[in-house]
C-alpha cells in the first residue's frame, strides 16, 4: 500500500470517528427565543441647518464715518435698540440750513399777509383795484406753499439725520461686526455692518430625496400634503454634540418641487428658543419619529448575509431548523431589524453562535426568555 493510499485511509477512518463520536454525543445545544410582537417607535435622522426665523442685515443708508460701535458680537438686542452712530456732519448742516429756511419763508408769508391785510380794505373803498388785492392774495399763495416746500426739506433733513443712528429693527443676536470706529460706510457698501438674527425660534432646514419622500407621504395620513403634514408627529433635534434639544418641534413646511440638481425637496422644522441655545448658521439633525404597532423585531445577530438576503433559523418540528429568508425595513430599532416578511409572533429562532449549523440540522434548543432578549431595545 501507497503512503498516500495509507493516509486517505486514515484520514477517513478520523472523519468517520469524529461523525460518529458527533452522532453519539447528540444534538448540540443552541439558545433559541419566541418572537414577540412589539409597539416600537423607529427614528429618522436628517441633517439639517439652523436658521433664526429672522436674520435681518443691518445696513447704513446714509455715507459718513462709524462714530460708536454700541453692541458687541453676540449680544441680545431689543427692537428699537442703538447699534451704531455715524459721524456725517453735512446731515446736521442739513438741518440747520432747513430750519433757516423756514424761518425765512415764515417772514415771507408774514409779509404777504400784511400786504394782502392793507389791500383788502382800500379795494372795498375803491381807492384801488381788485387787480392789486388778487396779486397780493397770490404773492401769499406763493409764499406759503414756499413755506411748506421748506417744511418739507427740513422734514426730509431730519430723516437723513436720523440715519446716524442705526437701531435694531427686531429683537435678537448681533452677528458679526466686521467695522470699527472710524470706518467708512457707504449706503452702497457690499457688506452689512452686522446681522441680526430673531431666535426666539428658530427653522431646521432638511431635505429628503424622492424615494423618501414618497415613504413619507404612504407613513403619515392624508389627502394632501397639508393633511400629512398635520398627522406627522412633533420632531426633535439632535445637537452636534450628540444630546438631544430640550424642545420637540414641528414640521410646519415641505417644498412642493425637487430640485433638479439635488434630487431631493426641503423641508422646514420650527423649534422654540427661549434660552438662545440654537444659534443661526449651526448645524443638527432632525429627528423624525415612526410610530409601529406589533412590530416583528429580531436581533441583528441572530441573522446571516446570502447573497445581499437575510436568513434566520426558525426551530421546526422535531428540534429541527429551518433556513428562513426574511425582509426587514431600511429603518432599524438599535441592534434590532423590524421583521415585514418570513417571521411571525411565536415563531422560535436561533439567537446566536450558528455558523456551523445548516438547514435541517437537529439541534437541542436551549430556550432564552424573550424579555432578556427584547431588554435591550431603548425606550
Amino acid at each position: 500500500m501507497s503512503i498516500g493510499m495509507l493516509l486517505a485511509s486514515c484520514g477517513s477512518n478520523d472523519d468517520a470517528k469524529k461523525a460518529a463520536a458527533a452522532a453519539a454525543a447528540g444534538p448540540q445545544p443552541y439558545p433559541v427565543f419566541t418572537v414577540n410582537a412589539q409597539t416600537t417607535e423607529l427614528n429618522s435622522d436628517y441633517p439639517a441647518t439652523i436658521e433664526g426665523i429672522q436674520n435681518i442685515d443691518i445696513r447704513p443708508k446714509v455715507d459718513g464715518f462709524i462714530q460708536k460701535i454700541l453692541v458687541d458680537e453676540g449680544a441680545v438686542v431689543k427692537k428699537g435698540q442703538l447699534l451704531f452712530t455715524i459721524m456725517a456732519p453735512q446731515y446736521e448742516q442739513e438741518v440747520r440750513t432747513a430750519r433757516a429756511a423756514i424761518s425765512s419763508a415764515e417772514a415771507d408769508v408774514n409779509a404777504a399777509q400784511l400786504q394782502v391785510n392793507k389791500t383788502r380794505p382800500l379795494v372795498e373803498k375803491d381807492i384801488i383795484s381788485k387787480y392789486d388785492l388778487d396779486a397780493a392774495q397770490l404773492t401769499l399763495q406763493s409764499r406759503k406753499a414756499a413755506l411748506s416746500q421748506a417744511k418739507a426739506a427740513l422734514a426730509n433733513a431730519q430723516v437723513n439725520l436720523s440715519y446716524t443712528s442705526i437701531t435694531s429693527p427686531v429683537d435678537g443676536v448681533v452677528g458679526s461686526i466686521p467695522f470699527r470706529n472710524g470706518s467708512l460706510v457707504s449706503s452702497s457698501s457690499t457688506e452689512p455692518l452686522t446681522t441680526v438674527s430673531n431666535t426666539s425660534r428658530v427653522y431646521a432646514y432638511f431635505s429628503l430625496n424622492e424615494k423618501q419622500l414618497l415613504d413619507f407621504s404612504k407613513t403619515y395620513k392624508g389627502n394632501t400634503l397639508a393633511q400629512q403634514m398635520k398627522n406627522i408627529p412633533a420632531v426633535s433635534l439632535v445637537l452636534a454634540d450628540g444630546t438631544v434639544y430640550a424642545q420637540n418641534g414641528k414640521i410646519e413646511s415641505i417644498n412642493g418641487q425637487i430640485n433638479t440638481a439635488t434630487g431631493s425637496a426641503s423641508l422646514r422644522a420650527t423649534f422654540p428658543n427661549p434660552i438662545s441655545l440654537l444659534k443661526s448658521g449651526g448645524s443638527a439633525s432632525v429627528r423624525i419619529p415612526q410610530h409601529i404597532e406589533n412590530a416583528i423585531l429580531i436581533p441583528q445577530k441572530s441573522t446571516i448575509d446570502l447573497q445581499g438576503k437575510k436568513f434566520v433559523y426558525v426551530l421546526g418540528d422535531s428540534a429541527k431548523i429551518i433556513s428562513t429568508e426574511i425582509q426587514i425595513m431600511d429603518l432599524a430599532k438599535d441592534k434590532f431589524y423590524v421583521v415585514t416578511k418570513g417571521l411571525k409572533a411565536g415563531d422560535k429562532v436561533v439567537l446566536e453562535g450558528f455558523q456551523s449549523l445548516k438547514d435541517g440540522a437537529k439541534i437541542k434548543p436551549e430556550e432564552k426568555s424573550s424579555d432578556s432578549v427584547y431588554a435591550d431595545i431603548k425606550k
